[in-house]
């Protein structure tokens, strides 16, 4: 890394990254960052198999609304929580974000499993909700620059994927607790939720070994620390593994210590409008598939289905289990074929299958088995659309304000799709009507059809490139 006339720096730590050989420090890294997923699939999960309890004595007496309204509450803290955290983690660095979201999930989480009433209880999902939006803007742009470009598809789906691990974990940890032959019920829910505090709590200390971005660190001129960064990783991997020479020339950049929000919206409603469009689209459409789907299916099958409370766990376990399946089936795919015709066929495929379900579901054609069979189906493909659109958008925007970027989208989509869905389809539930939940699942296929629409038209082919060539670096000379 060399300093050029007018404070320019010329470097190759981009390129020094990207050649990189797969290693057990990469492995290492991820295990470590990639439990973000892990503990929002938890949460999720321990929610939806929980809120048959929650709603008894042996809980908090919620209604059918309040359950659904707690995911609302849930996913509002995680909108706040992305945008705050998002642009502190482009501005103070990936790694100081990281320790603290995780830290601020951990500790709300143990709350909510200590709580004396609804009010405690909605507080303390709120907060967990702003440590994993956080977390989802923190460790999306950490992975993204800390993993190969050639190979930077495949992981991220897969680790993306962790939160269907989350999810299993759940389904089971939550049956379990609530069998009644461990515990008694009443205590039984307050140790599911505590299973993702102590979880965190633990993952804490494997991230503080994991180093700061040296991408980040050159933004911000601090060359010698990123020249060290990346040459202790060089040292590690060596030990094993013969590096290739890096590829390209250096990239020319200035350093400053922070971007001005007058080039964040200029680059983001300017220059990159088209890809700011696709974004909003891609994670608007699965944010709503996801919570509207998935932090309700406990209450459909409870009502239409007479599924018992200690039951509930068993009927997520299935599509979980596919949904984390499909990214390791699938997730090379993105890499080898690419983005836009993997993206456009797993979003439409997804849409396609909700679609039809919807309507069999509404006609009384499937029974309980029936519906859990079709769900598993479409989550083995719907995870892995839903994990490209959190890739996309850590891809196609520069450096600078990448963090900042998958925040925006992600509480946009999560605001439209999100906040709202659980709340509106608990409101469809509570109307008794197989119809008017026919018409809720007929919206989240529309959306996910949009999508698969949208990247085919204006998706952004970023397979085996690095991420300065698909988005150039604002502070670029």
């Amino acid at each position: 890394m060399n300093v050029a006339a007018g404070g320019v720096i010329e470097t190759d730590v981009p390129a020094r990254m990207d050649r990189l050989p797969w290693s057990g420090w990469h492995l290492r890294i991820l295990m470590a960052l990639g439990t973000s997923w892990v503990l929002d699939g938890l949460e999720v999960t321990l929610v939806g198999s929980l809120s048959g309890i929650l709603q008894s004595k042996s809980g908090l007496s919620l209604s059918d609304e309040a359950v659904a309204s707690a995911a609302s509450v849930y996913l509002a803290g995680a909108v706040g929580g992305a945008l705050l955290f998002g642009y502190l983690t482009d501005r103070l660095g990936r790694r100081k974000l990281f320790l603290v979201t995780l830290a601020t999930y951990s500790l709300a989480t143990i709350g909510t499993g200590l709580s004396v009433n609804p009010l405690m209880f909605f507080i303390c999902r709120f907060f967990t909700g702003v440590g994993i939006g956080g977390e989802y803007a923190a460790i999306n742009s950490a992975v993204d620059e800390l993993i190969p470009g050639k190979i930077r598809g495949t992981v991220d789906l897969i680790v993306n994927a962790t939160f269907w691990l989350g999810a299993i974990l759940g389904s089971l940890a939550a049956l379990w607790l609530l069998s009644g032959h461990t515990v008694p019920a009443q205590w039984g829910w307050r140790l599911a939720f505590s299973v993702g505090g102590t979880l965190g709590l633990a993952v804490l200390i494997l991230r503080l070994a994991v180093p700061e971005s040296p991408r980040w660190l050159m933004l911000r001129g601090r060359e010698e620390e990123a020249e060290r960064t990346v040459g202790a990783i060089e040292r590690r991997i060596s030990a094993h593994h013969k590096l290739p020479a890096p590829q390209g020339e250096k990239l020319k950049i200035r350093p400053r210590d922070y971007t001005p929000w007058g080039d964040i919206f200029r680059n983001m409603l300017g220059e990159n409008r088209q890809r700011s469009i696709l974004g909003f689209v891609l994670m608007g459409g699965q944010a709503f598939f996801f919570n509207a789907v998935f932090f309700t299916f406990g209450l459909v099958v409870k009502q239409y289905f007479h599924v018992r409370d200690a039951d509930l766990p068993l009927q997520l376990l299935p599509f979980a289990v596919a949904s984390f399946l499909g990214p390791l089936v699938l997730g090379p795919l993105f890499d080898r074929i690419g983005r836009k015709p993997m993206i456009s066929a797993t979003y439409g495929t997804a849409g396609g299958l909700l679609a039809v379900t919807a309507v069999l579901f509404a006609t009384g054609v499937l029974g309980l088995t029936g519906m859990v069979v079709c769900f598993s189906l479409i989550f083995f493909t719907a995870s892995s659309a839903a994990s490209a659109a959190y890739l996309t958008v850590s891809e196609i925007f520069p450096l600078e304000i990448r963090a900042f970027a998958i925040a925006i989208f992600y509480a946009i989509g999560t605001l439209l799709g999100g906040v709202g869905a659980p709340a509106f389809f608990g409101a469809l539930i509570a109307t008794g009507s197989k119809t008017m939940i026919m018409i809720g699942y007929l919206i989240g296929a529309a959306l996910m059809l949009a999508g698969a629409v949208t990247e085919f038209f204006i998706g952004v082919e970023a397979a085996g490139q690095s991420l300065e060539s698909v988005s150039r670096p604002l502070q670029s000379a």
